[in-house]
């Protein structure tokens, strides 16, 4: 997946590639359990597809960041005129301009990356899982059973750093436009 792809993709995309039955987009937004008043941050919002109806979900007090790398796809977004009070933001998520606990929820719609992180390594977590019964089987894969099982899911990109402090595992879905 390239920002350049979804920038070529953007004049025709909502006709091409968005969901056309509004009625399966408003049952999602319900079932989101995102509250009024909510600071939301939209992971890939492309096109803006789903904005009107995350703006529902958040009130008038809520706030909305719209969030894609591709800049073709946001500017179309904003040219809907959806509201003022949604911030358009061009960038990737894994670098963001913004502090720490600032949304009360993200929602990815039609984009996936996976990002597993801890503030400790592998062995940390899974030695703490598993004195813990409810979480005991809850452990983390070595290095190659992690990744067999996100190629086996279609991830790719999988990247993998165990570290003496901190595990950091990401990955993409494979795009199959």
């Amino acid at each position: 997946m390239t920002r350049t792809f979804f920038n070529q993709k953007a004049a025709a995309w909502d006709e091409n590639h968005c969901e056309q039955d509004t009625t399966k987009l408003k049952v999602l937004a319900e079932r989101l359990g995102v509250e009024s008043g909510a600071t939301l941050l939209d992971v890939g919002s492309g096109t803006g597809i789903f904005l009107p109806l995350l703006l529902r979900k958040i009130g008038n007090q809520g706030v909305l960041v719209a969030l894609d790398y591709a800049e073709e796809l946001l500017r179309k977004a904003r040219g809907k005129g959806v509201s003022e009070r949604i911030f358009y933001l061009q960038g990737d998520v894994a670098s963001l301009p913004f502090g720490r606990e600032i949304f009360d929820a993200c929602v990815c719609y039609s984009s996936f990356r996976l990002i597993i992180c801890h503030t400790s390594n592998r062995d940390e977590i899974n030695r703490v899982h598993q004195q813990m019964p409810a979480v005991a089987n809850d452990i983390i894969p070595a290095e190659g059973e992690l990744k067999t099982m996100l190629q086996r899911a279609g991830f790719i990109d999988i990247r993998i750093d165990d570290g003496p402090a901190s595990y950091l595992a990401t990955a993409q879905k494979k795009q199959r436009i």
